[in-house]
């Protein structure tokens, strides 16, 4: 079982006054954990907040809910991202200018997000998991999908949803652990890197078509 964002926010949607607060401070020790480098379990946060551990897992029945509930606060503002303009170009330019800063600063957040991603990857494979629910990712999708949403009547569905896809790998902190921690860059050079390399695998991908079918057209 997977958890959706819609899950988390059906959760909050319903907590009010004393409620509301006790998951508040629960939300808040946790990305305060998640900042600091840890993937904190229910019981860890549990004990960092004060609260018991019961009252903990009914606000939040799993590690994966706790975390996935985490990373939508932190990505805040990425989720509400949206543009009006024509050009994939410039799109897909706001996208990275809204999202790579706000990465940066909850780096540690999404680091331990992945982390636990990998780390139930690795239970999974030793069929080890249980009935531990998966924590999913995959916010990229949707948002790139959108920023590349002018691009549906130049490219086919097939080559808009492969440059999607190419898109997806200069997105996200994966792209700050190999620039920041691989090559030692700064996150404004790494987001200037980032922001080339998307614009260039753009024209690329208009280019491809044009060649397609320049080619047809002889």
């Amino acid at each position: 079982m997977a958890v959706s964002r819609q899950q988390t926010e059906s959760a909050s949607s319903i907590e009010r006054g004393p409620r509301a607060r006790t998951r508040r401070l629960m939300l808040e020790t946790a990305t305060r954990l998640m900042q600091s480098g840890a993937t904190p379990s229910i019981s860890e946060v549990a004990e960092a907040a004060e609260v018991s551990r019961a009252t903990a897992y009914r606000y939040f029945p799993s590690q994966a809910a706790l975390v996935h509930a985490v990373v939508d606060e932190a990505l805040g503002p990425i989720l509400d991202w949206h543009s009006d303009s024509p050009d994939a170009r410039t799109r897909v330019s706001e996208l990275l200018a809204t999202a790579m800063p706000r990465i940066d600063e909850f780096e540690a957040t999404f680091k331990a997000a992945l982390k636990l991603s990998l780390d139930q990857w690795a239970l999974r494979q030793a069929g080890t998991l249980g009935n531990e629910p998966q924590f999913t990712r995959g916010h990229r999708v949707d948002l790139l999908r959108e920023a590349t949403a002018p691009l549906a009547g130049t490219l086919s569905l097939q080559s808009r949803e492969r440059l999607t896809q190419a898109l997806s790998l200069a997105f996200g902190v994966e792209v700050l652990i190999v620039l920041k921690d691989i090559w030692g860059l700064t996150a404004d050079r790494a987001q200037a890197v980032t922001q080339w390399a998307a614009t260039a695998l753009v024209d690329a991908a208009i280019r491809d078509t044009q060649h397609e079918r320049s080619l047809l057209s002889q």
